[in-house]
């Protein structure tokens, strides 16, 4: 019997249109997106000129392509025995070569591209990229599977405002709100995912913890995120969107605990929709990140 992704594939012409296409499906693209879109808001907020925000936008873009790639290629064999359908690199669509070739030429862009933001916001950037790509050889199996995305997050609003005139460092709440969000993306994006990875040997932090634990637990750092970010920045107390952010993320999360025994999707629905309102006050706060 053909696999669906298989049978997909097959219906995809030779040649480069589907080399490309296997590449844009292998990137994964969403979350490249994301990140790529919240790094170049943040530049925007905080600040920086035209060229700086591009130049920002681009670097975070490069590294997120080479991350993605780096993951397929790692994991084609890993996907392929756990079924999972649509993945590219698996399903015969791409070559794991050329997925291999297309992540470090990202990679190799990604370099010149964070320094021109200066030696310490590239340098830091790099230090997340390397992060996750070290997440992808293998990271992700141990207990620390969760320190890559804290590093890979908690660098991005360092790696903006060092790009400022003066260079200066963001606030702390910053960083460690950023941190925290990558936890919380962690836990939701292997989510869906435990019992398929534990099949194949992969036995990161929330994979030894269990599907049910890991439910619990993800509107944590979230939720910590936006507590850190409304209550963080120094002077007046929060005002009224600060509470309702505090009230809209407190609500998401218990709507996804109160709903996971009815499906397992709810509890990563909800807690992508807590990292959305966190990720929103990160960037509306942009103008006081280095206050």
């Amino acid at each position: 019997m053909t696999r669906p992704d298989r049978a997909a594939a097959a219906v995809l012409p030779d040649g480069p249109g589907r080399l490309a296409v296997g590449l844009a499906r292998a990137c994964h693209p969403g979350p490249t997106a994301a990140v790529t879109a919240l790094v170049t808001a943040l530049a925007v907020a905080t600040g920086r000129d035209a060229v700086g925000c591009v130049l920002a936008g681009a670097a975070v873009l490069t590294g997120q392509l080479s991350i993605g790639w780096c993951n397929d290629a790692i994991d084609a064999e890993r996907d392929a025995a756990a079924g999972r359908a649509g993945k590219p690199v698996a399903g015969g669509t791409v070559s794991a070569r050329a997925v291999w070739i297309a992540a470090l030429m990202a990679l190799a862009c990604c370099v010149p591209l964070s320094l021109a933001s200066g030696w310490r916001a590239g340098a830091l950037h790099l230090a997340g990229v390397l992060a996750a790509w070290g997440y992808d050889f293998g990271l992700k199996a141990t207990l620390l599977s969760w320190a890559p995305y804290a590093v890979g997050f908690g660098v991005l609003p360092a790696f903006v405002t060092l790009g400022l005139p003066g260079e200066p460092w963001p606030a702390w709440w910053a960083v460690l709100a950023a941190a925290l969000l990558g936890v919380g993306a962690h836990l939701a994006n292997v989510l869906p995912d435990i019992a398929g990875d534990l099949d194949t040997g992969v036995r990161g932090w929330p994979q030894r913890m269990g599907a049910a634990r890991v439910r619990l637990l993800v509107p944590v750092p979230l939720l910590a995120a936006t507590c850190l970010l409304v209550f963080g920045p120094g002077g007046a107390a929060p005002g009224a969107a600060g509470w309702l952010a505090v009230a809209a993320a407190a609500a998401l999360a218990a709507t996804g605990l109160l709903l996971a025994s009815r499906s397992a999707r709810v509890p990563f629905v909800t807690a992508v929709a807590v990292a959305a309102v966190d990720v929103i006050l990160l960037v509306a706060g942009g103008a006081s990140l280095t206050a």
